[in-house]
């Protein structure tokens, strides 16, 4: 299935993380599309990634960007306009469920904000002038703590909920321009920061059995390809009627009834 990507500019936030992210997989999914990614984040890994997709022929980039500070997504933005004149489809990615709860200080609260949610108004706002020009389409990555909340994280869940606002908000605003705004729903997927927390527990194991009993399809975890096939298809013109959209890529895990789930 031809998704017409090819050559349209798509800028990932979030993108630089461990090999076998949710943001790096999207951006590898993308340069096998023929489109050119932007990758949007402060870690340095972006260079590797950068170096890696130009050897493979993919006009891609790497702008190292705090995602907190708004001043450095306004550059970015600048930068992607300098070097290709235009952006077909931004992608807010980035997430970090830092556990800042009722417990954390004003500023680790106000920090999660900023980088889960904030990031997102600041790229969108910067990187509008050259949506509008290509009609493209912005796509928000959340996360099932907003809808079903998980304890102790209040700034990532309060960060998420606003990304969802914020989906529906923009995709009554951009009506006008024709650009599509919508959102993925994101909950148990097997990533290697989930690996790596997983790891950090005592009875890791017995408590990753009891996650995976509990994802309704196949009692398995939602993998990243499958997540970044998802997002590939809701950006394409395939997906050309569809904005304001929550799109649950779970496995059924935050809507359906846990009754139904077998016993064994």
């Amino acid at each position: 299935m031809n998704l017409q990507l090819k050559d349209k500019v798509v800028a990932v936030t979030g993108a630089a993380g461990i090999k076998g992210s949710i943001g790096e997989t999207i951006v590898q999914h993308l340069a096998n599309e023929g489109a050119i990614p932007v990758i949007i984040c402060r870690n340095d890994r972006g260079f590797a990634y950068e170096k890696e997709l130009q050897e493979r022929g993919v006009d891609a980039i790497f702008i190292k960007t705090d995602l907190s500070d708004y001043h450095q997504i306004e550059k970015a933005a600048k930068k992607i306009e300098e070097k290709y004149g235009r952006l077909d489809v931004l992608i807010n990615n980035v997430g970090v469920n830092d556990g800042a709860g009722l417990d954390a200080s004003m500023d680790d609260f106000m920090y999660s904000l900023k980088l889960n949610m904030v990031s997102y108004f600041a790229m969108t706002k910067f990187c509008l002038p050259m949506l509008k020009k290509s009609k493209g389409n912005i796509l928000n990555i959340g996360s099932k703590v907003a809808l079903t909340g998980q304890g102790g994280t209040s700034g990532y869940a309060a960060a998420k909920g606003g990304v969802y606002g914020l989906t529906r908000e923009w995709a009554v605003d951009l009506l006008p321009f024709g650009i599509r705004c919508n959102a993925i729903v994101i909950a148990e997927s097997w990533t290697p920061a989930y690996d790596n927390w997983i790891k950090t527990l005592k009875n890791g194991e017995e408590k990753l059995k009891t996650i995976v009993s509990k994802i309704p399809l196949e009692n398995r975890m939602t993998t990243p390809a499958e997540i970044a096939n998802q997002c590939l298809f809701t950006i394409s013109a395939l997906s050309s009627h569809t904005t304001g959209q929550f799109i649950a890529v779970d496995g059924g895990y935050v809507h359906l009834d846990r009754s139904l789930l077998p016993l064994s």
